[in-house]
């Protein structure tokens, strides 16, 4: 990779990543006491996130005990650097640091880097490590971003291509990604190799110890985050785009609710899947650059500001869920939905994303052997809304009563690329006005066929790529099957186009939608 102190333009930057070389594979889980005395090293690159007109999240990790000074910049040369205090990372973090940069100005590009010097030992100085990115504009200029989920699940993990869906986004220059959950695959583990169907080899380039088996304890849930970060292709698109995170279910084990059972699961020796779930959630958070709040340590449902022209709303279905099984219990909980509600009214943006980890009319069951219990929204009736679907009736009733315009759904989880309309007129619910959802993904995971509409809200199909389902499900990234979207909103007209793409670089499908004229 190139020398990250040599001038970068914006291009060359992009390209090249921005990060630090990575260090041998053979000494990636050695300790850092037992690496000899060599000088500090960032061996998982930087991250930025949640980045707003005037502030921005960043991110890295040491290798071992470290004071690490930060500094950031509006020019590439660091020559008006602005220095923040230094900041101890010890293994309390597992030495991962992240802080907020504040008082930034909008629309501007921000270039920030990390150098760590030991603890233990003043002499020793890392080479410094470099990202930037690019603040929310106040102005109505064009907005691109792009939005995935699913990343090394199924036992695909790193081989000699690595995670290229990350290395085609970054082609793309976004202004910034939505992760939109199962960011890593917490269970499951991930072998040297995998026999294909047609004879061939599936070969993992990289294993970590973390990786060979489910995650249980903290630092295992840690692991799998390192993991994915060993990968330039993922840590080539962090370093010049910031990434909006959400959870989903595979951060702590499959489906994971209040009602998950774990007693004759002996890969898990402590039954409460609550204490997997709080180890999983302490991981999520040191290990990605999502803000913090200090009223509410631990929410991941927020809203980014990101310019007149778009506010992102983030949900999280999963911390706040009642039992899969057994009367499948709401989804949002009733401090999130009154939060999305008054959020949603006070928005004065053109566009609101709601960026949601599972989809609304496609029938995800909890136990798909016996078709029971849902893990997602739509229950499979077809009819009025019961279960869970009673929430997104009340959520999306508000939406019509309160006159709020230009809503759009992203989200991810079913391994496959679509695009869904919602209309009254085909619905058994009627009370709501039509809206588009996108799906995406996988990014770097096995493929899955389509799923069961439910008519509850009525869906319909407008596009639709997927492996055929069956033995065909579960191909490799190599397959092709592998899905990316982009948003772009331009600034003059404030028209959404919306594009469905693949790891190729493939442009699948795309819409244009108009917003909704201004009273």
């Amino acid at each position: 990779m190139a020398d990250i102190r040599s001038t970068l333009t914006r291009r060359s930057f992009l390209l090249s990543g921005g990060a630090a070389g990575l260090a041998a594979s053979s000494g990636l889980a050695t300790p850092f006491y037992a690496r000899g005395y060599g000088r500090p090293e960032f061996l998982h690159g930087v991250q930025s996130g949640d980045v707003d007109p005037q502030s921005g999240m960043i991110w890295t990790r040491v290798d071992r005990p470290a004071r690490v000074a930060v500094e950031y910049s509006t020019t590439e040369s660091f020559s008006t650097a602005i220095r923040l205090p230094d900041i101890d990372v010890t293994p309390q973090t597992d030495c991962a640091v992240k802080c907020q940069l504040d008082k930034l100005l909008p629309d501007q590009d921000i270039f920030y880097r990390f150098t760590a010097t030991d603890l233990y030992d003043a002499n020793r100085v890392s080479e410094p490590i470099v990202g930037r990115f690019r603040t929310a504009p106040l102005r109505r200029r064009s907005v691109r971003f792009a939005w995935s989920g699913d990343t090394a699940g199924q036992g695909w993990g790193i081989d000699e291509v690595g995670m290229k869906t990350y290395s085609t986004m970054r082609l793309h220059e976004p202004d910034f990604f939505i992760h939109s959950g199962d960011t890593i695959y917490a269970d499951n583990p991930i072998p040297d190799e995998i026999k294909l169907r047609d004879g061939g080899m599936w070969k993992n380039r990289i294993v970590t110890a973390e990786k060979r088996d489910v995650a249980r304890t903290l630092g295992e849930y840690r692991g799998q985050w390192k993991y994915n970060l060993l990968d330039e292709h993922v840590r080539g698109l962090n370093a010049v785009c910031p990434t909006f995170y959400q959870w989903d279910d595979h951060e702590v084990l499959n489906n994971w609710s209040a009602s998950t059972d774990l007693r004759d699961d002996p890969r898990y020796p402590e039954k409460d899947v609550t204490v997997y779930a709080a180890r999983a959630a302490r991981a999520f958070h040191e290990m990605t650059p999502i803000r913090t709040l200090p009223t509410q340590p631990g929410r991941i449902f927020r809203k980014i500001a990101y310019g007149p022209l778009l506010d992102v709303f983030f949900v999280d279905l999963r911390s706040y869920r009642g039992p899969n099984q057994g009367g499948e219990a709401g989804l949002f909980g009733w401090r999130q939905m009154d939060w999305l509600k008054r959020a949603l009214a006070a928005s004065r943006a053109t566009w609101k994303v709601i960026a949601c980890d599972m989809p609304i009319g496609l029938v995800v069951w909890d136990d798909y052997s016996r078709k029971r219990g849902s893990d997602a929204i739509a229950n499979g009736d077809n009819g009025a809304p019961g279960g869970r679907e009673t929430e997104f009736a009340d959520l999306l009733r508000f939406i019509r009563d309160n006159a709020i315009d230009n809503i759009v759904w992203l989200t991810a989880d079913v391994h496959y690329t679509a695009a869904h309309h919602y209309d009254p007129s085909r619905a058994a619910f009627k009370d709501f006005l039509p809206f588009w959802e996108f799906v995406s993904g996988p990014l770097h995971s096995g493929t899955y066929g389509p799923k069961e509409l439910d008519m509850t809200f009525g869906p319909q199909v407008r596009f639709i790529k997927a492996s055929a389902g069956g033995i065909d499900s579960n191909l490799p990234p190599s397959a092709g099957l592998q899905f990316f979207g982009i948003v772009d909103i331009n600034g003059q007209t404030e028209q959404l186009t919306v594009r469905l793409m693949d790891r190729q670089d493939q442009e699948l499908w795309r819409v244009t939608l108009d917003p909704a004229a201004v009273a």
